[in-house]
């Protein structure tokens, strides 16, 4: 086996389609199926089941495709601290960021600073929900991510708190309290609230709660929004109440008022997010100066 086996093999997985793999690979079908089937006879297991139109990969298939992805960001890196050390900074980097989190004026400030700092660096960002964003750092996926802890696997994801951010309460225009600039949470306590499933944010998602319970008051669960920012156009429909983060503010949604919340209010926890094994020196550059940014140092 050399390693182009397991470019192929992620190749073949990503596309679900031989053909389409050869074609995104610049190389003929009959080479790459040949190919494939060397590396299933060398490693004496089958990694993708065969179908009438394109592949998916067996049981064996799925728990070897992130080592094959390690492999490659290993040879990846290999490269990329080899030119970094002869030309200086330069590679790739990928961002992930949690729902909302590009709206907060320090992050695309952190992004368009990095730019300037290494502008032979690629940078591509991903905006998902934080076990997503774990999920893609466990599979070599991502570099780096803003999340919004806790995250999914303690134990193998280095969590380095960033900052809180504040919290709005979103009610539908014509609310009877959408004239205050201020509300306690026990005053919308009986409107329902439209939240976002549990398993997105819990920690988000229990410092709601819990900021309506130190205020007194048990708010019905209405409809769930798909994410945190699905909030907006539920509460906009006139659903329901919300509450989110501060820079949700920035959506403009008509049919929609955001109001400060006196305390107890929530907040919302962020936190950057990287592999704790060793990482190369472009992550580690990045989180700095996301830590710098938001702590306006």
């Amino acid at each position: 086996m050399d390693i182009r086996h397991f470019q192929y093999f992620t190749a073949v997985a990503d596309a679900g389609s031989i053909t389409l793999a050869a074609k995104n690979l610049s190389m003929e079908q009959p080479p790459l199926s040949q190919q494939l089937r060397k590396m299933e006879e060398l490693l004496g297991v089958t990694l993708f089941i065969r179908q009438t139109r394109g592949v998916a990969l067996t049981e064996a298939g799925r728990m070897l495709l992130p080592q094959a992805r390690l492999i490659l960001e290993l040879k990846q890196q290999f490269i990329e601290n080899a030119q970094s050390l002869a030309e200086g900074k330069k590679g790739r980097l990928r961002i992930g960021l949690a729902g909302s989190v590009p709206l907060l004026p320090a992050i695309p400030f952190a992004i368009r600073q990095f730019r300037t700092m290494a502008p032979d660096v690629v940078l591509s960002l991903e905006e998902s929900n934080t076990p997503a964003l774990c999920a893609s750092l466990m599979n070599y996926q991502l570099d780096i991510a803003v999340v919004r802890p806790p995250v999914t696997d303690p134990e193998q994801i280095e969590v380095i708190p960033l900052l809180k951010e504040p919290t709005l309460a979103a009610l539908p225009s014509g609310h009877r309290l959408s004239e205050k600039k201020k509300i306690r949470l026990n005053e919308i306590g009986e409107d329902p609230l439209i939240i976002f499933p549990r398993e997105l944010g819990p920690g988000f998602y229990d410092s709601i709660l819990a900021a309506y319970q130190n205020a007194g008051a048990t708010p019905p669960l209405g409809q769930q929004a798909p994410q945190i920012a699905g909030t907006i156009p539920l509460v906009a429909a006139g659903l329901g109440v919300s509450v989110v983060p501060e820079s949700l503010r920035q959506l403009h949604t008509e049919g929609i008022t955001y109001h400060e919340i006196e305390d107890p209010a929530p907040y919302s926890n962020l936190a950057i997010a990287m592999r704790r094994a060793p990482n190369r020196p472009l992550v580690h550059d990045f989180g700095n100066l996301l830590r710098k940014v938001c702590s306006g140092a």
